[in-house]
């Protein structure tokens, strides 16, 4: 199970942002591990803010067992934040103050948190990437490398993309599997998991040869950014199956 992650979309110029943010800092400490706060200056990651749509800031959105969740915009008070965040850690099946994945475990690798913290909260996708990297050269099975490698992946594969003129380009384009990977990656980063893994899976039955590996490769890719235990990923794993065979 991968531990839930709230972005706080901020600027030093938004007063709001300096009352919101501190209490959302304050609630992720007292958290103990059980969620991930990630801070995202939208001024200094533009082309991040447009791809997920940021209207105004304040804005806080939740990641939740690989799906992106909305949540609220504009500053709320600590008993409000605290109401959220219970929201966040039920869907993600964690009890507060659990810890990374709702269990005790064994320490987190400081690369990963140097990712996860530092780097993809500075919105340096290339430099979280390189560490989970390193961290996999040592733990080739590590699930949370793995996931952050297909996150950091799926971020700059969406960078400057247009998520609705891909889908729609994809839509009047079935047989086009680059397009459907596309909208599927701009599907999935806007929270519409099953769509983006459905979509795929047509284009898998649609297509043959390359672009029928090309475009089970990616639905593969886009499961490493869900939990394992999303159902909507093991809904896919069978229709892929049955796709195939």
């Amino acid at each position: 199970m991968t531990t839930p992650v709230v972005i706080d979309f901020w600027a030093d110029w938004c007063q709001p942002c300096k009352t919101l943010s501190p209490t959302l800092e304050n609630l992720a400490a007292e958290g103990g591990g059980s969620w991930v706060l990630v801070k995202v200056d939208v001024d200094a990651n533009p082309r991040l803010s447009q791809a997920l749509q940021i209207q105004s800031i304040p804005t806080v959105m939740a990641v939740i067992k690989g799906q992106l969740m909305e949540g609220f915009q504009g500053a709320i008070g600590e008993a409000e934040a605290r109401q959220f965040i219970a929201a966040v850690l039920q869907a993600g099946g964690v009890e507060p103050g659990a810890g990374p994945a709702g269990e005790a475990g064994p320490p987190i690798d400081p690369r990963l948190e140097a990712a996860d913290d530092d780097q993809m909260a500075a919105g340096d996708l290339t430099a979280a990437k390189a560490l989970y990297e390193q961290v996999l050269v040592d733990l080739p099975n590590d699930p949370v490398a793995k996931s952050g490698i297909a996150q950091a992946d799926l971020l700059l594969r969406i960078d400057g993309v247009d998520l609705a003129a891909a889908v729609s380009d994809a839509d009047a384009a079935p047989d086009d599997v680059a397009a459907q990977t596309l909208a599927a990656d701009s599907e999935l980063v806007q929270g519409e998991a099953p769509a983006a893994f459905a979509r795929l899976i047509r284009a898998v039955r649609r297509t043959a040869g390359d672009d029928r590996d090309a475009a089970r490769k990616h639905l593969l890719k886009l499961f490493e950014v869900a939990s394992p235990d999303d159902p909507a990923v093991a809904k896919a794993r069978r229709d892929l199956a049955s796709a195939l065979f």
